[in-house]
């Protein structure tokens, strides 16, 4: 593991010892707030393993949280943090596994119950043992004994290309009701995220009782956590909790915009309500009286509650994208984003040559049928055997093959090339001669994928820096919840595409989305030119370009610096560029 995401661990990990030991909030949330700027970070920090300045210079990293940040670098620990630790318990934080189980609730478990471990909330529970904590009624306990259950049989966070599909299908099933306004999905699935905890669903109904009874007559819940006359809560047997609320029309824009948070940019649009004079909550933003009533329950009229467009209006804020929302940046700047319609291009493509699923020609018909100018056909080299991958003389025959359809085909230019894997030792899997005879090449890593990230970072700069190479593809080689892939210097691989006119890509099979966003937000600012490829496999896979979008749009790209964005003759040009 990098040394930033250990960090990011550790730090957290600390913010969540120090609320456990009901430490002050300032406290906690500066050790949270840490976490999260190191989230957000791409920069090698081992170079600044001793300058505690250089890291102060990070929005949120104050001097005491520098000084444990080069610690780590020079030591491989922190004694802040091991100190806390011994603090608690051993099972003490593995409590926060037990879905819906929190700081707060542990602590009281703890203190109250002598509850310091999984085990010994299973045995509490059923030696009947918590009656005396404060706080925890029979229902309570009897929803953590079924979340203890459920965290046994459940998988981790559910990635986006399986949790979106399911939240368009549970839409479907309220519409089907009947008398049934909007409805939306929120939460940080609105925002892209590229993995979800649960799935939040904000409507509007005449009905909301029997919007609330429908909701239930879903096939796969496994139990109703809470049903009451405008919230249900249900756990869906694939391992997912889903949130349904009923909102007054009137007031859908404001839950939209307090649900789909983030939590930090939720804040940051309050004080600026405040500063406003006005106050800012799930129901509207009103206008700020003094009074410490809610005003929605004073029968106060709101400046703004219908739309999110409305509030940001009324704030003087351009509107934010969800994507957006993650307060990364200042209020003000909000700038150009690509969208799924601008993406004129496919060019990450396999078919069955390799291990793709399409013929040559029904690739081609689909991407026509799609809209795209232009599709670069890449099956995999030589060296990706399990992928079916073409030695050089089954290459020379696809490349004929592809000349000869793009030759025959009106509406759409085919380009023959290959995805080529990257060796470990930065060299590719063909040699240049045959290199120069593809249309396009995307250099890949497929194996090797643990490298050091100073081999790696050798490696990837080897094949940016070739001159036959267009675009690198999946830089880090990354599956979502398998494996983490390489962990290269991002912005030494973002000086050599600039360099080298090279481009970076965003791969949106959304059990990849490499780059990531932060990865993309670092590129997009240093002006990279960067590709959205769906990687097709298959018919369906063309589909996933829009988890390619939301990756892309989290980090601020707009449709210039994307080459699948640009007209035929100048994504051409380019191509042609390299040869």
């Amino acid at each position: 593991m990098a040394a930033r995401e250990e960090l990011i661990i550790l730090f957290d990990e600390m913010g969540t010892a120090l609320e456990l030991l009901g430490a002050n909030a300032f406290k906690v949330n500066a050790n949270r707030k840490v976490a999260r700027v190191l989230e957000d970070m791409t920069e090698d920090l081992t170079p600044l393993a001793d300058d505690p300045a250089a890291l102060q210079k990070f929005d949120g990293i104050g001097k005491s949280s520098a000084v444990k940040i080069c610690e780590f670098l020079t030591t491989g620990r922190i004694q802040d943090h091991q100190a806390l630790l011994e603090q608690l318990p051993d099972g003490l934080l593995e409590l926060l596994n037990v879905p819906g189980l929190g700081p707060k609730t542990i602590r009281n478990l703890w203190e109250h119950a002598g509850v310091e471990s999984i085990a010994d909330l299973e045995q509490a529970i059923a030696d009947d043992a918590l009656g005396d904590v404060p706080r925890l009624g029979k229902k309570t306990i009897a929803n953590i004994a079924d979340s203890i259950e459920f965290m046994k049989k459940a998988g981790e966070r559910m990635p986006i290309g399986r949790a979106l599909p399911l939240a368009e299908r549970l839409i479907e099933h309220l519409h089907a009701k009947g008398g049934v306004g909007q409805v939306e999905y929120a939460g940080s699935l609105r925002r892209g995220r590229d993995t979800v905890g649960d799935i939040n669903l904000l409507a509007t109904c005449d009905d909301p009782a029997g919007l609330i009874e429908h909701f239930q007559s879903l096939d796969d819940v496994d139990k109703v956590l809470l049903a009451g006359d405008t919230k249900c809560s249900l756990r869906l047997g694939l391992g997912m909790q889903v949130d349904l609320r009923v909102v007054p029309t009137e007031a859908f824009g404001a839950a939209l915009m307090y649900f789909t948070g983030s939590k930090e940019h939720n804040v940051t649009l309050r004080e600026r309500a405040i500063k406003s004079g006005m106050r800012l909550n799930e129901y509207g933003l009103f206008p700020d009286d003094g009074q410490d009533t809610p005003p929605q329950d004073r029968g106060i009229t709101p400046a703004a509650a219908a739309t999110e467009h409305d509030i940001y209006a009324a704030l003087d804020i351009p509107f934010h994208p969800p994507e957006l929302r993650e307060d990364r940046d200042e209020l003000d700047s909000v700038p150009p984003l690509v969208t799924i319609e601008d993406i004129k291009a496919e060019l990450h493509a396999h078919t069955t040559a390799s291990d793709g699923h399409l013929t040559l020609k029904e690739l081609v018909v689909e991407a026509k049928r799609r809209g795209f100018h232009t599709l670069a056909v890449t099956d995999h080299s030589r060296s990706s055997v399990q992928a079916n991958g073409l030695d050089d003389d089954r290459l020379r025959r696809h490349i004929e093959a592809i000349r000869e359809i793009d030759a025959a085909t009106k509406g759409i230019r085919v380009l023959a090339g290959s995805e080529v894997d990257i060796h470990a030792d930065g060299s590719l899997d063909y040699d240049d001669q045959l290199l120069a005879e593809l249309d396009i090449v995307v250099a890949s890593p497929h194996a090797s994928l643990k490298q050091d990230p100073a081999k790696a970072t050798a490696r990837l700069l080897a094949a940016i820096a070739h001159p036959l190479v267009h675009i690198i593809g999946h830089p880090t080689g990354r599956i979502i919840g398998r494996r983490a892939g390489l962990s290269p210097d991002l912005h030494a691989l973002i000086e050599a595409a600039l360099e080298h006119d090279t481009v970076l890509e965003i791969n949106a099979n959304p059990q990849r989305l490499d780059l990531r966003d932060i990865h993309v937000r670092a590129a997009t600012d240093a002006g990279c030119l960067l590709a959205i490829n769906t990687d097709a496999h298959t018919d369906t896979h063309f589909d996933f370009l829009r988890y390619g979008v939301l990756t892309a749009r989290r980090g601020r790209l707009g449709p210039e610096q994307c080459i699948n964005c640009w007209p035929a003759k100048r994504l051409h040009a380019w191509v042609a560029s390299k040869r």
